[in-house]
């Protein structure tokens, strides 16, 4: 019942390596995060286009992300992890070279960008469908945390150097160390197993085997809700389309990005990492369905508070800034635990044979939640102001969601029985 996080998942060599990997390679994918927005923004001047990104990211990513769920229960998924990476960097490659030869057409940027969103669609399935076959069953929600806590330690690294990078060196040093810093994870990709999924007789690939999955989740309430909920809490409470206008209009930063803009994606960041780095208590949590409702409930309060803050500035500069990246760094502490009892009950509540299309789904809504938050909040903004924005997301999250815990009691309910003897998993 450790209060720090949970290691024992780094105990096996192929989770150990990717984990490793993902240090380095979360830290390259983050500056990219980074340097979309501020180059579009700095391109457009308009938090529109900035928004639009997350409509040209979402539908490769629910295109591909399907598919890739689907593949991940027919092919080997292994294979399918080195083609993807292989074109995230082939993708990051192109981006830096647009950026190298001021190439300033939106439309190019955002049609790139595009590929690169299909690429992680088809990576992302095969990736969190292995993690069972890896690691014990009882270390999942330590293992979950442990990939969380990198993924949000080098989103608050990312962002800060590539804020400050961003003035220094331009958008294409920030495009060419993603790239770079991706061999590390084909690296590990490269060494793991064969992992070809335990197919049943009646299994199917492509469009057929998608409208399988979905079948399958209609018959799963938990797995249902757990995907509901965390659509509400992204869409709604997730301003990060906001940041460059909030950074440049709201706290005078330079309109290509600079210190407080990487401040903004940070704290959501750093309070993910932080409750990451203090979660061995997650494996001990049997109230999962209830632990997920409170954690999103916060992290809608969070959000509220942040958009209230920036009404502060304009008599209180370092008073609002300071309430805004505490409420952020709350928020993501929030996220995190959400996340990591989320992925948990999907990866349990499914068989090998049907893994990959729910993490295809949960993929899909993971990531392209916040690519619709970006639209949504995006185009509110830009007819309203972006406390507005921020305030009526998070207010929103707080009363859908209690909303799904009172219509659905099945999933405030649930909870796991732990078998906390040892599994076989492949340890080399």
């Amino acid at each position: 019942m450790g209060l720090l996080a949970d290691t024992r998942p780094l105990r096996y060599t192929p989770f150990r390596r990717l984990w490793v990997a993902n240090i380095v390679t979360v830290i390259g994918a983050q500056m990219t995060v980074v340097a979309i927005p501020a180059q579009i923004f700095h391109i457009t001047g308009s938090s529109g286009y900035v928004g639009l990104a997350g409509a040209f990211g979402l539908v490769p990513l629910i295109v591909f992300g399907l598919w890739g769920g689907s593949l991940a229960d027919v092919f080997d998924r292994r294979k399918l992890l080195v083609i993807s990476t292989v074109g995230l960097i082939i993708t990051s490659t192109i981006l830096a070279l647009l950026a190298v030869l001021s190439v300033d057409n939106v439309w190019l940027l955002l049609s790139v960008f595009s590929m690169q969103q299909a690429f992680f669609g088809l990576n992302q399935p095969a990736k969190g469908a292995l993690i069972p076959s890896i690691v014990p069953l009882k270390l999942l929600p330590a293992a979950n945390s442990l990939n969380m806590t990198v993924m949000t330690l080098g989103a608050v690294i990312g962002p800060v150097l590539g804020g400050a990078m961003i003035p220094l060196f331009g958008y294409q040093m920030l495009y060419v160390i993603d790239a770079v810093f991706l061999f590390a994870t084909l690296y590990a990709v490269i060494r793991l197993p064969s992992l070809r999924p335990q197919k049943q007789p009646d299994t199917r690939s492509g469009f057929k085997g998608i409208v399988d999955g979905f079948r399958y989740l209609r018959t799963n309430t938990v797995v249902m809700v757990s995907l509901l909920v965390d659509i509400i809490a992204m869409v709604f409470g997730l301003p990060r389309a906001l940041f460059p206008q909030i950074a440049a209009e709201t706290f005078d930063g330079p309109p290509e990005g600079g210190i407080v803009f990487s401040l903004l994606f940070a704290a959501l960041a750093a309070g993910s990492a932080l409750a990451g780095i203090f979660s061995g208590w997650v494996s001990h949590v049997q109230r999962q369905g209830l632990a997920v409702i409170v954690a999103i409930v916060v992290w809608g309060a969070a959000m509220t508070i942040f958009g209230l803050s920036l009404e502060l500035a304009s008599g209180f500069w370092l008073t609002a800034l300071v309430v805004a990246l505490a409420a952020l760094a709350v928020g993501g502490g929030a996220d995190i635990v959400s996340g990591a009892f989320r992925q948990t009950m999907l990866q349990e509540a499914a068989t090998d044979a049907m893994r990959g299309r729910m993490q295809g789904v949960f993929i899909v809504v993971v990531a392209g939640g916040p690519r619709v938050a970006d639209v949504l909040h995006g185009s509110v903004a830009a007819v309203t102001n972006t406390t507005v924005a921020s305030v009526g997301g998070g207010i929103a999250v707080i009363v859908l969601v209690l909303a799904c815990a009172a219509i659905f009691p099945t999933f405030r309910k649930y909870r796991v029985e732990r078998d906390y003897r040892e599994h076989t998993v492949p340890t080399a």
